[in-house]
């Protein structure tokens, strides 16, 4: 069989062995070894419960408990560490059910800024080993080392293992590392050993591992897909790569075609260092449901509000404007306004927003609402007018005063009055509200905010 590259995780000692289960050098059982291990260079890179992770460093008194990030019995679980996912606990399960699961659990509100952070300091050392990084989310890459052997005077595999390590000791949380020949296969990977992971397939081992793993496993393929392929015997990868594909073809047009080569262990798809934003969005999730017009326009502006300020951040700009509204059996709507003129502005992110609100205020009850600014470009398109749009050039000095007067001072100093929440019990409403509205305070609302992606 020959000898076996090896490499320890601990103290990354490299060993060529295939006797013995500990390092030599430190007695770690942490052993990767593989015959490809010096010749894959294709890495996927997740961070382990980033949220609850982030939180564990920064909160010792949490690192031993089960932990979900979430808030509010009408929300969602953002993530949940380890401890708390052995109790069934698991992301974007509703709050309740968390709770019912692992009551003993303390929840910890999100707190985006700092993961955010956070996120930026591991992309920083994932650019230190190559500039082929492709960001997926805040907490994932995929990474391509080719050619860095010469930089980092060692393999991909011995580079990713002192990444690792670098990760635990100067940022304080880990990461799972898989590593292949393509990304598909990298992402199989790094899902492998969770946590602390580092999973390799080659192309000695690839074909083993996915074959009998569920079908669901391939990208792009989602429940209704996953259905459809059940219904034709089709389960299991290997089943996938044991059919013609031209019958795969058939049966699910193009696709059939890029599913066959998946399940072959092929994907030719390229590790893009700029993954292109397609919107920047903002919702929140409220603590009662909500039904009238009047209760939900305030928070669609404070969202818009929050949207335009994303953009401008990532000098972007919007043409079109998406509504979301979920009601209180967890049905999801969304409305689309597009062919609108480039905007940063909240003013003008908020008029297609509010008209498509009204048309879905029925006296349906919804938990959720969100706003999304998507079909970007570049900021230097945004908000030019014409000679009919006389108030344009007003609204965006109003607007550029008001965000300089916030950095300055905070969110709070100056508000537009559609955003005070109020309530009438036979009182005047404040002007510009319709009589007998009712507002709701902010202590009804549970923000979730969306990062560019």
């Amino acid at each position: 069989m020959g000898r076996i590259p090896t490499i320890c995780r601990d103290c990354a000692t490299g060993q060529h062995s295939e006797e013995g289960s500990r390092c030599a050098s430190c007695g770690s059982p942490r052993l990767l070894r593989h015959p490809e291990l010096d010749e894959l260079t294709i890495a996927h890179v997740d961070c382990d419960a980033f949220y609850a992770a982030v939180e564990k460093r920064d909160d010792p008194a949490l690192r031993d408990v089960p932990v979900i990030i979430g808030g509010g019995t009408r929300g969602v679980v953002a993530t949940a560490c380890y401890i708390a996912r052995t109790y069934g606990v698991r992301s974007a399960m509703p709050m309740f059910k968390a709770l019912k699961a692992c009551p003993h659990a303390r929840v910890v509100r999100p707190n985006f800024e700092k993961y955010s952070a956070v996120g930026r300091e591991v992309r920083q050392l994932m650019l230190e080993l190559t500039p082929l990084v492709e960001p997926i989310s805040i907490d994932e890459a995929f990474l391509d080392l080719t050619g860095t052997e010469r930089v980092h005077h060692a393999s991909a595999a011995r580079t990713l293992v002192a990444f690792a390590r670098r990760i635990e000791h100067e940022i304080g949380i880990t990461v799972s590392v898989g590593l292949s020949y393509n990304k598909f296969l990298a992402k199989i990977a790094s899902d492998q050993e969770k946590p602390r992971g580092f999973s390799i397939l080659g192309r000695s081992n690839a074909l083993d591992v996915i074959s009998p793993r569920p079908v669901g496993i391939l990208p792009g393929i989602g429940k209704q897909t996953e259905a459809r392929l059940q219904r034709a015997g089709l389960n299991l990868v290997r089943d996938l790569r044991n059919r013609p594909p031209a019958e795969l073809v058939r049966l699910l047009g193009r696709d059939g075609e890029r599913l066959s080569r998946l399940a072959r262990g092929e994907d030719a798809r390229p590790v893009e260092p700029r993954r292109e934003t397609k919107s920047v969005s903002a919702e929140t999730t409220f603590n009662t449901d909500m039904a009238r017009f009047e209760e939900l326009e305030p928070i669609l502006w404070r969202l818009c509000e929050k949207v335009s300020l994303r953009l401008k951040r990532s000098s972007l700009a919007g043409r079109s404007v998406v509504l979301k509204l979920k009601d209180r059996d967890f049905r999801l709507s969304t409305r689309t306004r597009s062919g609108l003129p480039a905007t940063q502005l909240a003013k003008r992110l908020f008029e297609p927003a509010r008209a498509m609100l009204r048309e879905e205020a029925d006296g349906t009850f919804y938990r959720l609402i969100g706003i999304g600014a998507s079909d970007l470009c570049p900021a230097e398109e945004a908000d030019r007018g014409d000679l009919a749009d006389l108030h344009l050039a007003e609204e965006v000095k109003v607007e550029a005063a008001i965000d300089r007067i916030r950095e300055k001072f905070g969110a709070a100093a100056v508000q537009k009055g559609l955003a005070f929440p109020f309530v009438t019990s036979g009182k005047a409403s404040p002007a510009g509200a319709p009589a007998g509205s009712s507002r709701p305070s902010g202590r009804n609302l549970r923000n979730r905010d969306e990062a560019p992606g």
